[in-house]
């Protein structure tokens, strides 16, 4: 009964989901929750991709099952952990457009541990950071802030400020200028521009 469960919402996320033990435990008992997922597992509806950690794998007709993404790997730790999680700054600033550089290993800010997860033949780097480092975690303003530390104080210019601006709504400006007063000074009068930014 667990186990049909727990399969059909897993198909329900689609091909891809990552998931842990915890993101069942409306479902059943930890006990019952893991035997299912290793039940699952053994049938090969899902994949273990290291101890407590599984997904719903993506098929390519040409390179069969495919690895997840390093950001839904790092946030099904930070979830079966219970952590906080936040793109380093070297990421922020690629995502949203700031620099080309993929950093050769992806990494995260975390207010766990420092430490490397190995998944497959993906390595994922989780750095510990304070609670003022981890400001906007979860939220696209907290990847804007981790641009900022980026670019750094001296080189932010009205490029940088328009990118930055254009990548929120509304609302995120709002939350930005709200978050902002946790961040270093030199950012305080960045984020005033970016939120009047037309």
């Amino acid at each position: 009964m667990i186990t049909a469960k727990i399969k059909q919402r897993i198909i329900g996320k689609g091909c891809g989901a990552i998931f842990a033990p915890v993101d069942f435990l409306d479902i059943g008992s930890r006990a019952s929750v893991d035997q299912a997922l290793s039940r699952l597992a053994d049938q090969g509806v899902i994949r273990r991709l290291t101890r407590g950690l599984y997904d719903y794998p993506k098929k390519s007709p040409r390179f069969g099952y495919l690895s997840p993404s390093a950001d839904d790997i790092a946030r099904a730790v930070a979830r079966k952990d219970n952590q906080i999680l936040l793109l380093s700054p070297a990421m922020a600033a690629n995502q949203l457009g700031l620099s080309t550089q993929v950093p050769s290993t992806p990494t995260y800010m975390t207010d766990g541990p420092t430490r490397n997860k190995t998944i497959g033949r993906q390595v994922i780097q989780f750095r510990h950071a304070s609670s003022k480092t981890l400001v906007g975690a979860g939220q696209k303003t907290g990847a804007v802030f981790q641009a900022l530390r980026y670019v750094g104080k001296d080189r932010v210019d009205d490029q940088v400020i328009g990118k930055l601006a254009h990548s929120l709504d509304d609302k995120d400006r709002v939350l930005l200028s709200k978050q902002s007063k946790h961040t270093p000074a030199w950012m305080h009068p960045v984020v005033q521009q970016i939120v009047a930014y037309a």
